[in-house]
């Protein structure tokens, strides 16, 4: 009884439900529901459709920014830019954007003050876009992973949280760059 009420009070006040996972009997804390903004291109656009499903399922909030139907001209850019768009206006959410590669869509996105786009092309350099940079939106290529892999990449940047400390130190030197125009100092001059 007082575990039930518990793990229902820490669910009420956190939002984080608890998940019986490889660990056995310890409690594995799964993230609360998250605003996830996604955006493709052509290339993109079979993946981003199973990502929108499999997300939704998974109790996310999630905006399909486009495209709505299969064009094989399409260009990537107006998809990106105004998935990070979305992303930098609503602060908690995070984004992720779908192309071939995911190079040219993390450009994009990038293209937008206060973005801060990450290519994560493997679940650690996901896990590590989030700790040490807080990307706000991952670039990944469709032509690059399996479905699966798309997914553990995706799980691995909604769940993992920004560290902070000399991480935001970086951050603030890029953001103060982005709006001043001004680059910072170099060390030792």
């Amino acid at each position: 009884m007082v575990r039930l009420v518990f793990t229902s009070a820490f669910v009420l006040v956190t939002g984080v439900k608890p998940n019986q996972g490889v660990r056995g009997r310890w409690a594995v804390w799964q993230t609360a529901r998250v605003r996830v903004y996604i955006g493709s291109d052509h290339a993109g656009f079979e993946l981003k459709n199973h990502l929108v499903k499999w997300l939704t399922d998974k109790g996310h909030d999630v905006t399909d920014i486009g495209p709505a139907v299969y064009d094989a001209q399409d260009d990537y850019p107006p998809f990106c830019i105004e998935t990070a768009r979305r992303v930098v206006a609503d602060e908690g959410s995070l984004g992720l954007v779908l192309g071939g590669s995911g190079n040219g869509e993390q450009i994009a996105a990038n293209k937008v003050p206060g973005a801060r786009a990450a290519l994560t092309w493997s679940v650690e350099t996901a896990k590590l876009a989030r700790q040490h940079n807080n990307a706000l939106l991952a670039g990944i290529g469709a032509r690059m992973h399996t479905v699966e892999e798309a997914e553990q990449i995706v799980e691995a940047f909604l769940t993992t949280e920004f560290e902070g400390g000399r991480h935001q130190r970086r951050i603030d030197l890029l953001s103060d760059f982005e709006k001043t125009g001004q680059p910072p100092a170099l060390p030792g001059n």
